[in-house]
């Protein structure tokens, strides 16, 4: 959960598409962190790193608004993750933003792609959802 901060909102008095974007990084960052996956990947040599976003506005947060933002991992490729996202305003349950980050995982040390091990995809259970 979130609570918009005032920096937040942009010229048009609303919560910046950047801002949806760090809120996205932040939460995959915290869900690993707490599911192990973290751990995982520093023992194993790898990084995470992200290829794409894919973001749909719905409506309009706004300075002060409580937000639940939610996050899963959908699927794996060999060297992908797909994680999607859900942000919520908690007083109306307005679904506000939905999206998607393709991560790779690489070697650390080289930079290069590598196959997720399965101490690291172990960490996170497959959640398939209908498209964000």
């Amino acid at each position: 959960m979130l609570v918009v901060p005032p920096d937040a909102v942009d010229r048009n008095g609303h919560v910046n598409n950047v801002r949806y974007v760090e809120w996205m990084q932040d939460v995959a960052i915290r869900h690993s962190e707490i599911s192990g996956g973290t751990a995982a990947m520093n023992s194993s040599g790898g990084t995470w790193v992200v290829r794409s976003h894919r973001i749909m506005y719905l409506s309009p947060a706004f300075s002060g608004d409580l937000v639940e933002v939610a996050t899963w991992v959908a699927a794996f490729g060999r060297v992908k993750s797909f994680r999607r996202y859900r942000f919520t305003r908690i007083p109306d349950g307005r679904l506000l933003a939905q999206g998607e980050t393709e991560w790779v995982f690489l070697d650390a040390h080289s930079g290069r792609p590598v196959t997720i091990p399965e101490t690291v995809r172990s960490c996170f259970p497959v959640i398939e959802v209908a498209e964000p």
